[in-house]
């Protein structure tokens, strides 16, 4: 029996990927070149929603890295972000016969005698795969997420595509250089299209989340999965946004939830969920009432070097404190290099957005009068005005995803209007934090999981006062 990956990244299928994808993006990547060196940059608005339209047109992995960029701050100028925005929807399912086709190469010829019954319509469809309805012979049921074909292909074709986006942004806008936000992106997106990861993912975050009763985890069916078709225990719940009239102590019942499920994997593992899309989340209830969220999506993770854990820990006490030489000593571990004064005091304005409502020890919206989908850009533009003038400043791979999932955790609270003392549910999160429990904790975790944990920051980046140690 051959063991030939017929899906593989495949020079063919990339020429046709770049083919129908080419046409689209370096059509826009022209038109905005063209825009700036003529001098009509008031035209950005226009060439965002021609972007918009260009990729609207396309399925698969380049809308996946489109929705991406849109919610990465500074990844690209606030026009372009507000435009790429609006690609969130879903793309359109594919058919019963297309079903069938995948199902019969993931799981052979007698595929459905595997389970109980089988929903040929998709439950939900995305840009890389489509979740279906099953049950097992023993009639529990199933969410089996499965993959469109060629994605590995599509994905190598369209992050080169992308790439040429990226290229005509720095020359045109150099405040921020976007090579390690691409960078990061595309590393994410492959590590999307592995379902095996995927599952090792989920039974992580199982594991990490043990205790939790705010939050729960489907359960992994390894003998109905694959490297292209996950099948996870179907979790019932309703759509978070259901619960925006719900009262008060309710919403703010689902608020600490989705705090507990991002922060206490970051700061006891090093592990974050990166992405904050209201689709991965519903909320399970109990005669109406909610009770906590139900987890479902384990693509985009991210495992951090602990030492990155340690500079979020000594960025924030460093603010508390008001310690420069920590606050410093932070972004020096995260791999900010070249820090003068004038710069650090830009990175600043962003730290204390983002930092603000675990500074400030009241129960307390996550931002006044601030709509869920202005969340941060406000913030983001007056840093990036600033760069303008100090820069340019690279942004550390390691960073892109954390700053991200922050900025969509914070719309979900908007959402919410949850009201919450953050300042202690995140003090809670780090209580006895020390850099060596982290390590081995996390250590521990993903080896349980088949899972290899993350190589160490340089110790160049991560010298001098540790995180947990008292300030000077």
């Amino acid at each position: 029996m051959s063991t030939r990956d017929e899906e593989a990244n495949r020079l063919s299928a990339r020429m046709s990927r770049y083919a129908r994808v080419g046409a689209n993006v370096g059509g826009v990547a022209a038109r905005i070149a063209g825009t700036r060196i003529f001098g009509m940059e008031d035209r950005d608005r226009g060439n965002a929603a021609a972007l918009m339209q260009a990729l609207g047109g396309l399925k698969g992995p380049i809308m996946k890295v489109a929705q991406l960029m849109a919610t990465v701050p500074d990844a690209l100028p606030p026009e372009y972000a507000e435009e790429l925005s609006k690609l969130q929807s879903e793309a359109p399912p594919m058919g019963p016969a297309f079903v069938k086709r995948r199902m019969m190469a993931e799981l052979g010829p007698d595929w459905q005698g595997r389970f109980g019954s089988f929903d040929l319509r998709s439950a939900a469809a995305a840009s890389l795969g489509q979740v279906h309805r099953a049950t097992t012979k023993a009639g529990e049921p199933l969410a089996c997420k499965l993959q469109y074909p060629d994605m590995q292909s599509a994905v190598e074709a369209d992050l080169r595509q992308l790439d040429l986006l990226f290229a005509v942004h720095r020359r045109m806008d150099p405040a921020i250089d976007t090579r390690e936000i691409a960078k990061e992106i595309g590393a994410r997106v492959r590590e999307e299209l592995d379902y095996r990861r995927e599952a090792r993912h989920a039974r992580l975050y199982a594991n990490m989340l043990r205790d939790e009763k705010l939050v729960r985890v489907p359960a992994v069916h390894e003998d109905l999965s694959t490297a292209r078709l996950l099948t996870l225990g179907w979790l019932d719940g309703e759509k978070l946004l259901n619960f925006r009239e719900h009262s008060q102590e309710e919403r703010n019942r689902i608020a600490t939830a989705m705090f507990r499920a991002w922060w206490l994997p970051f700061s006891q593992y090093g592990v974050i969920h990166g992405d904050p899309h209201l689709g991965n989340y519903t909320v399970f209830t109990e005669d109406g009432s909610p009770q906590g969220i139900n987890l479902l999506d384990y693509g985009c993770i991210r495992i951090f070097p602990t030492s990155f854990v340690g500079g979020v820990v000594d960025l924030y006490k460093g603010l508390l404190a008001d310690d420069q030489e920590r606050v410093v000593h932070a972004y020096e571990t995260w791999g900010f290099r070249n820090l003068k004064k004038d710069l650090i005091e830009i990175l600043n304005i962003w730290a204390r957005f983002i930092y603000g409502p675990i500074l400030d020890d009241r129960v307390r919206t996550i931002a006044d009068g601030v709509s869920p989908g202005e969340y941060g850009r406000r913030e983001a533009f007056a840093v990036h005005k600033a760069l303008k003038e100090k820069g340019p400043v690279t942004v550390p791979q390691e960073f892109v995803f954390m700053d991200r999932a922050a900025i969509g955790l914070g719309g979900v609270f908007l959402h919410l209007t949850a009201k919450l003392n953050f300042y202690r549910l995140f003090n809670e999160a780090i209580d006895n934090f020390s850099l060596e429990t982290v390590g081995r904790r996390q250590a521990d975790a993903l080896t349980s999981v088949g899972l290899v944990p993350p190589a160490a920051m340089p110790v160049s980046a991560a010298r001098g006062r540790r995180a947990g140690s008292p300030p000077r």
